[in-house]
């Protein structure tokens, strides 16, 4: 049969239908043939992965199959590389330590994983540490000064010969040849700005802040209490120099009595943990404590003898001068009008602390806002100064307030 040629108009050339018919099927081969070995390279790839898998599932079942290590603590060492452990299970042991274990981390005290059969030290743990004295409030440098307290004049100057003298100056007691108070108790009712001057004197010193309220002491497990304040301790050690301030220290120092429960054994051994935590550490040191209560009359005998607490500071309400100074740092950015009279308002508000004064300062500028001003009368702090007072309990108008509505 013999196949009709065709002549190209363009080119005047022949075109041959078999030839037509063999490119298009060896294209079609070709194109077969790229997707097979694009599916083989994806299965050899697949295999490679499998193959992978199959090692590290085979690795994890040795380490499965391999007996469990004894855990220890060292006592002692004996020579390069040799160490006493005390085991898990009770008896001491003298043992190898590996080539694989730097002996530098092998010092009394420290966690080790002892081999089943050899007991040979294979591991050294990260040391004990209670992660939830991690989450106490932990500030690196609190950004409140003594410029932003009023009227605790001599109460700055006392905390500062206890507390930041022998941080920034230790030689002065070294020349004079005394020790420097390790602790101080700031007594006073709330809102007097305890709080405040633990707060400023770590600021002046670059000390952490670590606060912690005596309530978190108390838990409810048999040792976890005295097992905390240990850490908090060895915390404030790893951050030296710092500051730790216990707030409402009652909660786990009052009085021990003889009628005891559960709950109140368990409240002083972590008493007892933290005098023993007091009496433990350099005077000299770059730790430093301090404490506040509203209740020093249910304070234990123990904790306030010389040598925990030295320096015991009452922070009593401030007076006229000391209300107006903290009503200066209040309102310094505030935008006051002409008619205000911080004096007045310090005349009309006896009895208030300075958290009192604080938000009177805060309920002025609401006043304000909520007449759409963009400034702070006169008329707004009295207003203030009365609500505060309802809140205070007092429900009655003083004559200084009668003589300004008047």
């Amino acid at each position: 049969m013999v196949f009709p040629t065709y002549e190209n108009e363009d080119v005047g050339e022949k075109k041959n239908p078999v030839k037509e018919f063999e490119k298009t099927y060896i294209a079609e081969l070709e194109s077969k043939i790229l997707k097979l070995e694009l599916e083989n390279k994806n299965l050899q790839r697949e295999n490679l992965q499998l193959k992978k898998e199959n090692e590290i599932l085979k690795r994890e079942l040795d380490k499965l199959r391999i007996p469990p290590l004894i855990l220890g603590t060292v006592t002692d060492r004996v020579g390069k590389r040799k160490a006493v452990v005390k085991s898990s299970t009770g008896p001491s042991f003298l043992v190898n330590i590996s080539q694989f274990v730097d002996e530098e981390e092998i010092v009394p005290g420290a966690r080790v994983c002892l081999n089943q059969q050899t007991l040979v030290i294979v591991d050294v743990l990260p040391r004990e540490k209670d992660y939830r004295a991690l989450a106490m409030e932990v500030d690196e440098r609190p950004n409140v000064s003594f410029k932003d307290i009023g009227g605790l004049d001599e109460q700055i100057r006392e905390i500062r010969e206890v507390v930041e003298l022998p941080l920034t100056h230790p030689e002065l007691f070294e020349k004079v040849g005394i020790e420097p108070p390790k602790g101080v108790l700031l007594y006073g009712p709330p809102g007097t700005g305890k709080t405040l001057l633990a707060k400023a004197v770590a600021h002046e010193t670059n000390a952490t802040f670590i606060r912690i309220v005596g309530s978190e002491l108390v838990k409810k497990f048999i040792g976890e209490g005295a097992k905390l304040v240990k850490d908090v301790f060895k915390l404030a050690k790893e951050k030296a120099p710092s500051i730790i301030f216990i707030d409402e220290i009652d909660a786990i120092a009052s009085k021990r009595t003889e009628a005891l429960t559960g709950g109140d054994r368990e409240v002083q051994r972590t008493l007892m943990q933290l005098l023993a935590e007091m009496d433990g550490f350099d005077s000299r040191g770059d730790v430093k404590v301090i404490a506040a209560t509203n209740r020093l009359d249910i304070l234990d005998p123990a904790i306030l003898r010389p040598g925990r607490f030295d320096r015991i500071i009452e922070v009593p309400p401030p007076g006229e001068e000391g209300r107006l100074e903290i009503l200066k740092i209040h309102t310094r950015k505030m935008n006051l009008a002409k008619d205000v009279d911080l004096a007045k308002i310090a005349k009309m508000t006896e009895g208030f602390v300075g958290a009192d004064l604080k938000a009177v300062c805060t309920e002025a500028g609401m006043f304000a806002i909520r007449d759409n001003r963009d400034y702070v009368t006169m008329e707004d702090f009295i207003k203030a100064v009365e609500k505060i007072k309802m809140k205070k309990g007092s429900g009655t108008t003083t004559p200084a307030l009668n003589v300004m509505y008047g």
